[in-house]
């Protein structure tokens, strides 16, 4: 395999969901990967009858030595990390005033802190190299904040950020990046993925909790089919000059464009609030 010029994926948090077919679609390509999980027997089976081609580890993304030891193994097994798929986290909700400290620590913790993590640990492989392209699992709660689902928003917001930031740091280096912002998927998110907060403040029943309810109801019925992202981000992967946006499923679209004319429209409207905090011109 020494030889061996295809792409080296590594894919975080590939015992469900996108994670696992998107793996499966890499590997099914003839391309090598790097499969993790935090439980290493979840993703054994993704690597058997992979030969050479595949690399299963143990890795938590909020365990800084496991990081580190995976980048290290992927490096000496294959020589180099052309994707990083960033896409381990989970989905807390509850109502904003109901949040659980620990909770909402916690799903930062994974979401937004070992995202960072991971990110930093790759970047000097990929900076070596001077190519390769991050891509960042958020959601369309990066652009829209909705009921019960204000701290999961704040950390995939965080992940939104970070992105816009680190992509003009690579460019300069050959590395791409890109978001992706999922709306609802055929996952597993509301069962595995997913911890709640039941909101029992009266007040809330119609917003918070209405909303958490159909959540759990609508579960295994969502429109978007995350074999079919798993392929669109391959796709992207290969374009050229691919966007730092991918928002993925027509409702997560129509969601997201809502939310940037509501929100350029917003902007606009108090222009000239903005211009008269400035000092007067005579006064810079």
């Amino acid at each position: 395999m020494a030889n061996d010029t295809t792409p080296v994926w590594f894919i975080t948090g590939c015992s469900t969901g996108f994670g696992r077919e998107l793996a499966k679609l890499v590997l099914d390509r003839g391309w090598r990967a790097v499969v993790t999980a935090r439980d290493k027997e979840r993703v054994t089976d993704l690597a058997e009858g992979r030969g050479d081609r595949a690399l299963a580890l143990s890795l938590d993304v909020i365990d800084d030595d496991e990081i580190e030891a995976g980048v290290k193994a992927a490096v000496t097994k294959f020589g180099r990390i052309d994707v990083l798929v960033n896409n381990a986290g989970y989905g807390y909700l509850s109502s904003i005033e109901e949040g659980v400290p620990e909770e909402v620590r916690a799903q930062f913790e994974a979401n937004v802190f070992g995202l960072f993590a991971m990110t930093r640990a790759v970047l000097p492989v990929m900076r070596g190299q001077k190519s390769g392209h991050i891509l960042n699992i958020a959601s369309v709660a990066g652009f829209c904040g909705f009921p019960g689902s204000g701290y999961y928003a704040a950390s995939k917001h965080a992940v939104e950020g970070f992105s816009d930031s680190l992509s003009k740091e690579m460019a300069p280096l050959g590395v791409k990046v890109t978001v992706v912002e999922p709306g609802p998927f055929r996952t597993d998110w509301a069962g595995r993925s997913m911890t709640q907060t039941q909101s029992a403040i009266p007040a809330y029943a119609e917003t918070v909790a209405a909303r958490l309810a159909q959540t759990s109801q609508k579960s295994g019925t969502q429109a978007g089919d995350p074999v079919r992202a798993g392929q669109a981000m391959i796709d992207l992967v290969g374009e050229v000059d691919p966007p730092l946006h991918l928002v993925l499923g027509e409702w997560g679209h129509d969601a997201v464009v809502k939310k940037l004319k509501d929100t350029l429209a917003e902007v606009e409207g108090r222009r000239q609030t903005a211009l008269d905090t400035d000092y007067p011109p005579n006064e810079r």
